[in-house]
């Protein structure tokens, strides 16, 4: 069943969560077809991306009855090295992992109903991707969001420059397609590059850093070219690689 649409017109792609029923829950279903989706982004020829969702809720976090085990192939730019741009376009409630998303966005507008809350603590799970909020807000107010599980509004958010823009609800995907569409006629190459150096500077939190490169080192612990070689070395034979 497919939880997630993808667009593409005017170099902007469009990444829709349409798992409405159950506010977005990230399930493991969910977070692959993300994954594929973002990664697709990054072969195609579009320039930038929008990450959206349907319904009253942008997110809720981790499906806690179907709890997904790679919950950070759904993160921007965290389950994929995107060298373009990402847009969040939120609305309701952005709860636990689905933080982590926009947190890794490019940009972030925020319907005037966007509220953001993370519980981990009071239900006792944490997928490690979220100590990187620190260098993306005050840190006071990341260490309120963290240890205190409370609601952040959007006005605190976007006070202290976590949202770009706010506007009233119904109107998040028209602003967040106007910055898209700026960057889509802009020069691809100096965008990439400015994306690039300014990520280079940016702090980020040690699950951010490792998730992604352990996930590599699964690949090739799984590889068909692993096994070969093994079996290679214990046949006195030289191996054929595949590079798969």
């Amino acid at each position: 069943m497919s939880l997630v649409k993808v667009e593409s017109s005017e170099g902007i792609t469009t990444i829709t969560m349409t798992r409405a029923e159950k506010r977005n829950a990230l399930s493991q279903a969910l977070c692959d077809q993300l994954y594929d989706a973002y990664r697709a982004f990054e072969a195609g020829s579009d320039h930038v991306a929008i990450l959206q969702a349907e319904g009253p809720a942008f997110c809720v976090g981790a499906d806690l009855k179907e709890p997904p085990a790679a919950m950070w192939k759904a993160v921007p730019h965290v389950s994929h090295h995107l060298t373009k741009p990402v847009i969040a376009a939120t609305q309701g409630w952005v709860i636990g992992g689905a933080i982590c998303m926009v947190m890794t966005c490019d940009l972030m507008v925020s319907a005037d109903t966007t509220k953001f809350m993370y519980p981990e603590a009071k239900v006792g799970v944490f997928g490690g991707l979220m100590p990187g909020i620190v260098s993306r807000m005050p840190h006071k107010l990341a260490m309120e969001l963290l240890l205190l599980g409370e609601e952040i509004s959007v006005k605190r958010a976007y006070d202290v420059g976590f949202v770009n823009r706010v506007v009233r609800l119904g109107e998040e995907r028209k602003e967040a397609r106007r910055m898209a569409k700026v960057i889509a006629d802009s020069a691809p190459l100096v965008i990439r590059t400015l994306r690039d150096f300014a990520n280079q500077t940016l702090p980020r939190g040690p699950a951010e850093i490792f998730v992604p490169e352990r996930y590599k080192l699964e690949q090739i612990a799984n590889s068909e070219d692993r096994k070969e070689g093994a079996a290679a070395f214990r046949e006195k034979r030289e191996p054929k690689f595949k590079g798969r």
